[in-house]
């Protein structure tokens, strides 16, 4: 018999406060198949959302309009927004690195996008061919043009607790960093542990510079197994909304030490256990990213992928 027919895990509401309800942010449609070497067939993406969308989710990062030549595997980003079959309640943003990827996405009449920002230096100039302050000149436009268009805007902030080439991440530096986004007309500031290098303690810390957590999610890759911890502590800060990948794909294709995000089966197991509610069903979550590990022909790293699957 299996753990799910034992009625595992249990539902054990800890001590202290957490939110009664999780929001989760899925990226594994676009954060996690942009990192796999082969290019997965429009097809398997759309079935991918469709079958991840079953399972209760409701926000599905779909895809990204950043340029063919940097992300050849997310180059069929308009052809399929132009299949997507969308379930009514379910969010499908779209990342956007510039004002030519926010027009593409407005042509796609996409109504929810993210834009991608770094809180160090280096990193900006790698990725985003910038300097720290120059990006949010960048930005600037995306945003007001993206607002002006009735499109919501998620800002994600990378490098936040480590960087691989600038080492500690001044957490002042990082929050002011956030609250330039956030201040630019933003909904939501994503804080993101690019290299998975980030503990409790810097999570608590961290969020702790800001005033208003409602407007903060955390997204945490697991390079040292880490993630799981992390969020538990960003829970108890009081945020409620956690960026994930099914399977636990992904990485950071300009960040070799980057291994792959927070699986999402993994977070809905601490989640259910915890009693807050995600309103996904754990295994139907399973079977997607199951088949999805098939698609790809490999194993998930999703450590309850494989022990329910």
């Amino acid at each position: 018999m299996g753990t799910r027919e034992l009625g595992l895990p249990e539902r054990s509401p800890a001590a202290g406060e957490l939110p009664e309800r999780v929001t989760i942010w899925e990226v594994g449609p676009r954060d996690g198949l942009q990192n796999e070497k082969a290019i997965v067939p429009v097809e398997v993406k759309l079935e991918f959302l469709d079958r991840l969308a079953g399972a209760g989710l409701t926000t599905l990062e779909a895809t990204s309009f950043v340029h063919p030549k940097w992300v050849p595997q997310l180059a069929d980003a308009e052809q399929l927004l132009a299949g997507l079959d969308r379930r009514e309640g379910v969010r499908y943003p779209v990342l956007v690195p510039n004002e030519k990827g926010l027009n593409r996405a407005l042509d796609a009449g996409v109504e929810h996008i993210a834009i991608f920002a770094s809180a160090t230096e280096t990193f900006a100039r790698k990725n985003l061919n910038s300097s720290l302050d120059e990006q949010f000149a960048m930005f600037e436009p995306v945003v007001t043009r993206a607002r002006a268009a009735g499109v919501d805007v998620r800002g994600y902030l990378s490098m936040c607790f480590g960087d691989p080439w600038e080492g500690v991440v001044p957490a002042k530096q990082v929050a002011d960093a956030g609250r330039r986004l956030l201040d630019m007309g933003c909904s939501q500031l994503s804080l993101g542990d690019t290299i998975g290098v980030a503990t409790a303690g810097q999570v608590e810390n961290l969020i702790g510079l800001f005033g208003d957590v409602g407007t903060l999610a955390v997204h945490f890759h697991d390079t040292y197994g880490q993630a799981l911890a992390n969020t538990l502590a960003a829970l108890r800060c009081g945020v409620s909304t956690v960026d994930s990948s099914a399977g636990g794909l992904g990485g950071c294709p300009y960040a070799e030490s980057a291994t792959g995000n927070l699986a999402t089966e993994d977070l809905v197991w601490l989640l259910d256990g915890l009693g807050v509610e995600t309103g996904v069903d754990l295994d139907v979550l399973v079977a997607a990213s199951s088949w999805m590990a098939g698609q790809l022909g490999r194993p998930s790293p999703s450590r309850v992928v494989n022990a329910l699957s």
